[in-house]
């Protein structure tokens, strides 16, 4: 398995991570170049590279492809590194699949979901968490919700710093993704067993941070693929093809948890029905052991 974690020069708080990931971890230089920037390849998990490119990494599309073409060596999977907007400004450290429910405003394709990687990213979510708790950090740790580009096609997810030009600078939190990004890296590639008596679901409902994912994800044995927001639930993005498409590109999946008390029953009912005749499992939080 190869699996590229790429940075942007064009974003501050992603060469915060970047310089981070080089600085915490031993990697070797490669004698190849990506976009003109060094290419890095971790010392200790030797399938893991490290890219750079000049440009917005949201809108670059086929990225992939592109790595494969240039380097000879093609991603398995691919983990982005970045800052995170809102127009609150709260401090956060988020991490979420890729893809869009609607139109494509922010990259990627219309309609179209990248492959997720449920596992790794609640692990990471769990590593996070509990390296923001050690150090006492004030950034909230959450979710958010599938969203923009870049298109994919191998699976992928975001890592982010949020939500100020201050905090995307700020050492601190930089470092602290690079250190969960390598444990939660470590633990993925070494461990055989890893998550398996996690159940794999979609989540469907709730808000972009997906408070009730992320509160599940840190206390039971379950992790997220792709998660469906009401927001475009309500917005008429999202139709019974819609939902498939969330489940069949969230690897190894085994059914559906809904966020019921965000949206009105009848709403819940029809979700229901779509996965009951799909032959999709519909769980519930008793359903899940405790951490």
């Amino acid at each position: 398995m190869s699996l590229f974690i790429i940075s942007s020069n064009e974003d501050p708080a992603s060469t915060n991570i970047k310089n981070n990931l080089l600085e915490q971890s031993k990697w070797i230089k490669l004698d190849k170049q990506f976009d003109n920037n060094p290419i890095y390849q971790n010392k200790i998990l030797d399938n893991i590279f490290l890219a750079t490119i000049n440009d917005r990494h949201i809108r670059h599309e086929n990225l992939d492809k592109e790595l494969e073409e240039q380097l000879k060596i093609k991603p398995q999977q691919i983990i982005v590194v970045s800052r995170h907007r809102s127009k609150t400004g709260e401090p956060t450290l988020t991490t979420h699949p890729l893809g869009n429910y609607g139109e494509a405003k922010f990259g990627g394709k219309t309609k179209t979901l990248v492959p997720a990687i449920p596992t790794l990213m609640t692990y990471l979510l769990r590593v996070l968490n509990k390296n923001v708790e050690e150090k006492r950090l004030y950034h909230d740790v959450c979710f958010e919700v599938t969203h923009h580009g870049p298109y994919l096609e191998v699976p992928a997810m975001f890592v982010e710093i949020g939500s100020t030009e201050d905090e995307w600078r700020n050492p601190l939190p930089g470092e602290i993704i690079a250190k969960s990004l390598i444990k939660a890296l470590e633990t993925y590639i070494n461990n055989k067993n890893f998550l398996l008596d996690n159940k794999i679901v979609i989540g469907i409902g709730g808000g972009h941070y997906a408070p009730r994912f992320t509160e599940l994800a840190l206390r039971r044995k379950v992790a997220f693929g792709h998660m469906i927001p009401s927001y475009q639930i309500e917005a008429g993005n999202v139709d019974e093809e819609m939902v498939l498409k969330a489940f069949n590109a969230t690897s190894d999946v085994v059914g559906a948890y809904i966020h019921r008390k965000s949206m009105k029953k009848t709403k819940v009912h029809w979700f229901e029905e779509i996965l009951e005749k799909n032959n999709i499992r519909v769980f519930r939080t008793k359903d899940f052991e405790p951490l």
